[in-house]
């Protein structure tokens, strides 16, 4: 997403020697010479996308945690690798966000007297030849002689930090200082060994309602001194400091002269500090080797579920990175007694299930949803139940959370298709009318004034007439972005979801309801504008309003008309009929990806022709590769009856993502971005969000091992094959599954489910395969 707008605590044990890692963790630049390596996780780069705003971060977390220690050098979402400051090592951040948010308190390890409280002016400087970073594990050597080392579980992080020898060797927990704004902040030197804080924020991309999360640091031997601070004074000896505005925070001193190591374990929970009590005994108290160590096993275990075979070095380590990056959100929401606290700011219990949160429906419902459903289908079940938990807690879905808020940022109805995935993947078993209640208010409905949600915004009018309308300069009523601001765009966006709800009610029985959400699909037709020959808003008294140019923006949330046009996946042959038929269709997208140069350069007109910049998304006719808008437009070419096109734009849009640090197409955005890299280079993908249909390209690995849950996938693995795959020999000749001839451009998850290898013959020049009308992915009607 790029937004245009812009108690008793276990004692930790004994100390292990500070140590280097070896290659396990290696600079980007070093990486970049890594052979094929042992471990998976050895070919994870974590600084890719951490320059030109892909917004990762590169500090430690496992998969799904609550807790993500990662460094801040100044950049408004984290860590921007062209800086060379650190401010501090916080314990929230979010995979590839476009705004603020997070970096909850920032801790950095100084020496001698603290004097100020400021981080930007008390930052560290340190140099990338002294940075290293792996899952679950990120160092830093600090000019100032210290050396930072960070990992993590579930619910703490875990830091080491070696200092030089010296009676003044400081920690400094800064809660008023984070990458959103603080509303208030608390902090309690609890004892000789432990610091509580209570930190309340607000803020993504506009203000928020505030959300509170509360921390406990445990140092694994006491401080000789300690004290706090707030806004510039420095009091030694205070034990508590509460402040509104302005800087907050609390010092801790060690003696370094013999024992150079401090070890300190942060919990975290988002209920109250009884919460964050139980996670540090639960999670805490073990050294930080060993923290380490589990937590690397555990990325190598959950990497291990997907084995790449073949294509160059820079591909499989681009390919295990974005792997990575998929399963870095959602997060836990809930303590480890299951205590979460809800959107209606009331504490409830997960009974069942895991509570999570951060849902960035408008990205990841186009790609990492569905990868989750198939590599992690317990996690994405714990996930969907979440979001049906958010609509029983506060009395709506969500639309885009962050903690235990509502943000409303982006637009359209993404939880539609979200929870539809989910239904339609088997994941909602015992749940499904539970879900559809919930998605059919939202569908029919609008949040009342009281409630943060904005939902459906526009639905009222949409009911009536068919249409969001485009109200320009309409004040906004509630924070976030509105539909009215984009009538265009989230017209099409809820009419997608339209046809999905269709479809699940459709085999829920709902045959009333079916026919009404199907019709409602169809309502991407009273947006069209015959005179342009493409999509165009309306205003509320109807008429086509905004610049007749489809390269325009006016009326589209972070597109135009050109990019937006093939968002009718539920309807591709009706939307071909409305621009002039099929060869119409193929004639407007070979313009669109510039095809007949991609042909001569495919890397050069990804780079130069296509759009490209995290945040140009505005006013341009070619693809967006590094925009949500357009993650399925390549593959539209299969419904066109060219899906040697469909190979030909991937393949390109491909060469976008490497394992430098520039190596992301725009913010990540939760994984979104990674997930399409996942998808695209095994040769499947989500082709009609919300529902189970998989649109198939050539793989650029040879062979990919998916180990799959049983449960939901009896044959408990997929094998995909691509024998010769390469640059040249990339066209699809046959495809079969278990030996049996595959005609159509597409599977289902259900017949995924029975299948155990995905088969592809390769050649150099594009062939029949796939080009009869039969074997396009069904409309959905």
């Amino acid at each position: 997403m790029r937004w245009s707008r812009r108690s008793r605590l276990r004692t930790a044990g004994a100390l292990a020697v500070a140590a280097l890692f070896g290659g396990a963790f290696l600079s980007p630049v070093a990486q970049a010479d890594v052979p094929h390596a042992g471990r998976l996780t050895d070919l994870v780069n974590s600084f890719i996308g951490t320059q030109n705003d892909g917004n990762t971060y590169p500090g430690a977390a496992v998969p799904f945690g609550m807790v993500q220690l990662s460094p801040d050098t100044g950049h408004n979402t984290g860590y921007d690798y062209t800086q060379n400051q650190i401010r501090g090592f916080s314990m929230v951040h979010l995979s590839g966000v476009g705004c603020g948010l997070g970096g909850d308190l920032p801790v950095l390890p100084t020496t001698g007297d603290v004097t100020e409280t400021d981080n930007a002016k008390y930052a560290a400087t340190f140099s990338h030849d002294d940075e290293k970073a792996g899952p679950g594990y990120y160092a830093a050597g600090l000019d100032s002689g210290i050396k930072a080392e960070l990992t993590a579980t579930s619910r703490t992080g875990v830091q080491r930090y070696t200092f030089p020898a010296t009676t003044k060797a400081n920690v400094l927990l800064n809660a008023g200082q984070s990458l959103h704004k603080t509303v208030s902040t608390k902090v309690e030197i609890l004892n000789s060994r432990t610091v509580r804080t209570a930190i309340t924020g607000s803020g993504f991309c506009q203000d928020t309602v505030p959300y509170t999360v509360y921390t406990v640091t445990r140092f694994d031997r006491p401080f000789t001194s300690s004290g706090t601070w707030k806004d510039t004074t420095v009091t030694a000896g205070s034990k508590t400091s509460s402040a509104t505005t302005g800087g907050n925070g609390a010092y801790v001193r060690f003696d370094t002269s013999k024992d150079r190591t401090v070890e300190a374990t942060t919990a975290l929970s988002y209920v109250d500090a009884k919460g964050a009590a139980l996670n540090l005994a639960a999670e805490g108290g073990r050294t930080f080797d060993n923290v380490h160590k589990a937590a690397q096993s555990t990325w190598e275990k959950r990497l291990g579920d997907v084995k790449a075979q073949g294509g160059s070095d820079t591909q499989r380590r681009t390919f295990y990175s974005s792997l990575y990056r998929s399963f870095l959100a959602p997060n836990v929401g809930n303590d480890v007694d299951g205590r979460y606290t809800g959107w209606d700011q009331n504490i409830h219990r997960a009974r069942g299930f895991t509570y999570y949160q951060n849902l960035s429906l408008w990205d990841t419902y186009r790609t990492q949803t569905q990868l989750l459903s198939l590599l992690a289908p317990r996690e994405t079940r714990d996930i969907a139940l979440s979001t049906i938990q958010i609509d029983k807690d506060s009395g709506w879905l969500p639309k885009w959370g962050y903690g235990t808020v509502e943000t409303n940022i982006m637009t359209g109805d993404p939880v539609t298709p979200f929870l539809t995935n989910a239904y339609q993947q088997g994941l909602l078993k015992g749940h499904e009318e539970e879900a559809y209640r919930a998605l059919k208010k939202n569908a029919d409905g609008v949040p009342p004034a009281d409630s943060p949600a904005v939902g459906r915004e526009a639905n009222k009018e949409y009911l009536a007439d068919g249409f969001a309308p485009y109200i320009a300069g309409r004040e906004h009523v509630k924070p976030g972005d509105s539909d009215y601001d984009h009538g265009a765009s989230a017209t099409l966006e809820y009419a997608l979801s339209d046809a999905m709800l269709g479809q699940m009610a459709k085999d829920l029985g709902h045959r009333d309801d079916a026919k009404r959400y199907t019709e409602r699909a169809q309502n991407y037709r009273k947006i069209f504008d015959s005179s342009t020959g493409f999509f165009r808003a309306r205003d509320a008294a109807g008429a086509f309003t905004g610049p007749a140019d489809p390269a325009e923006s006016e009326g589209f949330h972070e597109g135009t008309s050109w990019q937006y046009q093939w968002m009718v996946p539920q309807d591709l042959p009706g939307l071909f009929g409305l621009i002039g038929g099929t060869d119409a269709a193929n004639s407007r997208l070979d313009s669109f990806f510039a095809y007949d140069q991609l042909l001569q350069d495919p890397g050069k007109t990804a780079r130069e022709v296509w759009v490209n910049g995290p945040y140009d998304y505005y006013n341009a006719d070619k693809y967006n590769p590094q925009n949500e808008p357009d993650l399925i437009a390549p593959y539209t070419y299969l419904s066109t009856g060219q899906p040697s096109k469909t190979t030909d734009v991937v393949h390109a849009a491909l060469t976008l993502f490497t394992d430098a640090p520039t190596g992301m197409t725009g913010n990540d955005d939760l994984g979104t971005m990674s997930a399409w890299n996942v998808l695209s280079s095994i040769g499947i993908f989500p082709i009609q969000p919300g529902t189970d249909t998989w649109g198939l390209s050539t793989p650029v690995f040879t062979r990919v091992d998916l180990t799959l849950d049983r449960r939901y996938y009896p044959k408990g693995k997929l094998t995909v094959r691509a024998p010769g795959t390469s640059d040249t020999n990339r066209y699809i000749q046959s495809a079969g599954t278990d030996g049996n001839d595959l005609k159509t451009t597409y599977l289902t998850t259900e017949s995924l489910r029975k299948i155990s290898d995905l088969s592809f013959k390769l050649g150099e020049a594009p062939s029949s395969w796939g080009t009869s009308k039969d074997a396009a992915p069904p409309a959905l009607n």
